[in-house]
């Protein structure tokens, strides 16, 4: 039986150093900044940029999360490559690093069919001992789980639950509904707008951008509802949406989310991908970081 995911899992910056370099003290500090709130890690996302980290520094972002979180907070980190190959030797590699449980984003560039990614999946899954989790953001792959293959997935034993980050209401409860009747199978939220109404539906998670700038107001949402005051935590969630809202008109994640951090006086450094800010914009971050963070 895997640990329990629950709870706000911060999809973690990766920091960069002067050169480009992986920075994994400025790495432990933002863990620690976000184990101080009480949330767990999630490494390799899209918040981290994986998508810019060769295989030894996504191995060497986990092992530095898993090192410092030192059993405090679950630690789950993304595998997913556009191979199967690919994805289960990443896979194998970082299962031995001690991390609760591994996600895999859909392959991305090919356009592949519902069979196609229950075949991918499901070869995944067999190769590897550490427990996955699907990870659905059509927006930056191009294929879409639908909740009918998820399902089919949900039979795996060694898949646990889906993340889906496809950004609206109508997916997260596709998946919700698709696998309620379903034991041991969660659904964890992507979108920081739907964090406490995925509570509600049933969510036993999020995993939150945000939370890297904002990591007790994300906490909130989450605490608040644990302890039965779902006012309260709607209310957490509207300040959140404010900020998500704001900060995103400026520049989308992973980006914003980054700079906003690095304003914010940590050294995580420059994002790795083609993006820049302004002064101007980088003056609209720290007024809006000001107004929703404290």
């Amino acid at each position: 039986m895997s640990k329990k995911i629950e709870g706000v899992l911060t999809a973690i910056v990766t920091p960069f150093d002067a050169e480009g370099g992986l920075n994994v003290q400025s790495l432990k500090e933002q863990v620690n900044r976000q184990l101080t709130a009480g949330n767990g890690i999630f490494c390799g996302g899209t918040n981290g940029e994986f998508f810019v980290l060769n295989e030894q520094e996504k191995i060497a972002v986990t092992a530095a999360c898993v090192d410092e979180v030192a059993g405090r907070a679950n630690v789950v980190a993304h595998i997913g490559e556009i191979a199967t190959r690919e994805t289960i030797r990443l896979g194998k590699q970082i299962e031995k690093l001690g991390v609760d449980a591994v996600s895999v984003i859909t392959p991305y560039f090919v356009p592949l069919k519902q069979n196609e990614l229950i075949t991918h999946y499901t070869a995944v899954a067999d190769a590897l001992s550490v427990p996955v989790f699907l990870y659905n953001i059509p927006a930056r792959t191009g294929n879409t789980l639908e909740p009918q293959t998820v399902r089919v997935l949900a039979e795996h034993p060694n898949i646990i639950g889906i993340k889906d980050s496809a950004g609206s209401y109508e997916s997260l409860s596709g998946f919700l509904n698709a696998v309620k009747d379903i034991e041991n199978f969660d659904v964890l939220n992507g979108p920081d707008s739907l964090i406490h109404r995925g509570f509600v539906e049933g969510c036993s998670a999020c995993i939150s951008g945000l939370a890297n700038v904002a990591p007790n107001e994300i906490n909130a949402i989450w605490s608040h509802f644990r302890a039965g005051d779902v006012e309260g935590s709607r209310q957490a969630q509207e300040n959140v949406t404010g900020l998500r809202t704001d900060l995103y008109s400026v520049g989308f994640s992973p980006a914003a989310v980054k700079k906003a951090v690095q304003l914010m006086g940590y050294n995580v450094g420059e994002s790795r991908y083609a993006v820049s800010f302004t002064e101007e914009q980088q003056l609209q971050i720290r007024q809006i970081v000001t107004q929703y963070v404290r």
